[in-house]
């Protein structure tokens, strides 16, 4: 695969299916990932009905990173794309298709880092995992049986990444410089205290608004610097409010 990133990493979510875990070591091998990771999985990930659908892949099942939680597992990547196989989609979902997202990665120089995050077989991500990412990317499928086997899916995928990484397009490229999830992790959780504190948020509501406000800086590709903007002015205003009633 020509990539546009330094290193891609494939993240599963406590994955049950010893099958679908060699499955996708092999194609691990087939499209050049570089590191295969897993959270808490279900199953004996080097068993032998695994190695056997690896093949030249098992390597990826002997190197496999294990890690309890989602966030330690994305967090010291730059870019982060989650994949979602529902197919009720709210006005304010911002799932993408997998062309669509590959050709958003292109417009930038170069990633250092990309991780696709796949949910578990049976309910995928959650609303609150999904916000961990940078994109939602949607698979579509049939109304009538939407359900994708996971092995399947991360072979869509990753070939639609390196079809389009390989497309020889002649535009200028942006230097990425996106907010990382946990940069806006970090802030939010600032944001939420400040906005409860001020009685703008009740606590047992907060969680779902500061969901809805997470999306729109996703939406709006927020960098870096304007991060630490928006951060830099929630500390100035936590600042003055404890200020404010010492006088």
């Amino acid at each position: 695969m020509k990539k546009k990133f330094a290193n891609l990493y494939l993240v599963l979510v406590e994955p049950k299916g010893p099958l679908n875990i060699g499955s996708i070591a092999r194609l691990c091998a087939n499209f050049d990932v570089n590191e295969l990771r897993i959270v808490s999985p279900k199953c004996n990930i080097i068993s032998l009905e695994a190695k056997k659908m690896a093949l030249r892949g098992q390597r990826y099942l002997d190197k496999c990173l294990i890690f309890n939680s989602i966030e330690e597992a994305i967090f010291d990547c730059d870019l982060i794309i989650a994949t979602c196989g529902r197919n009720e989609i709210g006005k304010d979902s911002n799932f993408e298709s997998p062309e669509v997202i590959s050709k958003w990665i292109l417009n930038f120089d170069q990633v250092k880092s990309l991780a696709i995050l796949f949910g578990r077989e049976d309910q995928g991500l959650n609303n609150n995992e999904l916000l961990l990412a940078h994109k939602v990317l949607n698979i579509p499928t049939s109304q009538k049986y939407s359900s994708l086997n996971i092995s399947h899916a991360v072979a869509i995928i990753l070939y639609e990444l390196n079809k389009s990484f390989n497309e020889n397009l002649e535009k200028e490229k942006e230097i990425f410089n996106l907010a990382s999830p946990k940069e806006i992790k970090d802030s939010f959780l600032e944001i939420e205290e400040m906005l409860i504190k001020v009685g703008y948020l009740l606590e047992h509501t907060s969680i779902a608004k500061i969901s809805k406000f997470k999306k729109y800086i996703f939406r709006a590709s927020t960098t870096t610097h304007e991060m630490n903007t928006i951060r830099g002015i929630i500390h100035q205003i936590k600042w003055y409010l404890n200020n404010s009633r010492d006088n």
